[in-house]
């Protein structure tokens, strides 16, 4: 398993901490973001311990498709509530909703 480097972590954070509300992010978005653009998996596994840093708007991330992360039911009700659209239930309307950035 690949250890997540504390800089890294940090600085996948402090772009969530941006996204505004009402938008999403991608995972490859963040990478691109913080200079490491081929690392998108690596930002999945960063917001998946995330919790240890505090709250932060992790449920603001989507995959490129717009794809919620399975099995976390709070996602989606999350998104909905900032007003955020959807294709179906597993999958935000991307195209609509993606922020863009910094």
């Amino acid at each position: 398993m690949t250890k997540i480097d504390e800089n890294f972590m940090i600085d996948v954070l402090n772009i969530v901490d941006i996204i505004p509300l009402g938008r999403v992010a991608t995972y490859g978005q963040i990478a691109r973001l913080i200079g490491r653009p081929r690392n998108a998996r690596l930002v999945g596994k960063a917001l998946g311990k995330s919790g240890a840093y505090g709250k932060h708007p992790c449920h603001r991330v989507v995959t490129a498709t717009g794809r919620l992360v399975p099995g976390w039911i709070d996602q989606g009700p999350m998104l909905a509530a900032e007003g955020i659209p959807f294709k179906d239930a597993s999958h935000v309307d991307i195209k609509r909703c993606q922020w863009q950035g910094i």
